[in-house]
């Protein structure tokens, strides 16, 4: 990384909402699922062992979905990829996670992870 780079990536860090920075970003972090991520959950061996399966996370907002989806992209081989099919107004949004164009730009990334 240069040093330009660098200070890039430290104001970037710093212009984000207080929210964003504050958010989670492993499992450890990761407070108030217990049921879901907790020690002996299918969701944590699965992470931990980057086996993941297919999920829908479904709640209402600030649970910590996309949040959750962030982090399981973040400790396995996965890419996240990030949409609102309410925003998008797609009717399916299930084309976001398998777009070959978006597989080619990622070749070391196994699964991905949309939320």
């Amino acid at each position: 990384m240069e040093l330009f780079e660098y200070h890039a990536e430290k104001a970037a860090e710093r212009d984000k909402p207080l929210a964003e920075r504050m958010r989670p970003r492993s499992l450890a972090e990761f407070m108030g699922q217990d049921a879901a991520v907790g020690p002996d959950s299918l969701i944590r061996h699965a992470v931990e062992n980057d086996r993941i399966f297919s999920m829908i996370l479904w709640g209402p907002p600030g649970c910590g979905k996309t949040t959750l989806a962030g982090i399981i992209a973040a400790e396995t081989r996965s890419h996240f990829i990030h949409f609102s099919a309410v925003l998008s107004g797609k009717r399916n949004p299930g084309g976001y996670c398998r777009s070959p164009q978006t597989a080619a730009d990622s070749p070391e990334k196994d699964h991905f992870v949309c939320g």
